[in-house]
């Protein structure tokens, strides 16, 4: 006895709906996802960097006596300008793969 007789449901339902479940799991991976998260990336540096700036500018100007504050910020950002400059290392070098490719 054939199940689909049953449930009236063909195999072209199953693979329609196996080929929606597929795609919804898929991530957004497209370049416009990659450059906001790049642009993303980049902004949380700046405020990184900016944020040391002030600490240090708080503790040069005696607002601020604890050396730990400016430490963590100053660490925080150069942990994240190394990462940034890693990022854009690699970019660039699978862009001048990218460049090379015979078409």
């Amino acid at each position: 006895m054939a199940i689909d007789a049953l449930t009236n449901i063909t195999s072209d339902y199953i693979k329609a709906a196996a080929n929606n479940a597929t795609k919804l799991q898929e991530k957004n991976e497209d370049f416009s996802a990659v450059f906001n998260a790049a642009l993303n990336l980049v902004n949380e540096t700046n405020d990184m960097e900016t944020l040391a700036k002030s600490e240090e500018i708080k503790f040069a100007l005696g607002y601020s006596e604890n050396t730990h504050d400016l430490a963590a910020a100053m660490t925080k950002a150069n942990l994240a300008l190394s990462y940034t400059v890693a990022v854009r290392d690699k970019a660039l070098a699978a862009y001048k793969e990218i460049m090379q490719m015979q078409v």
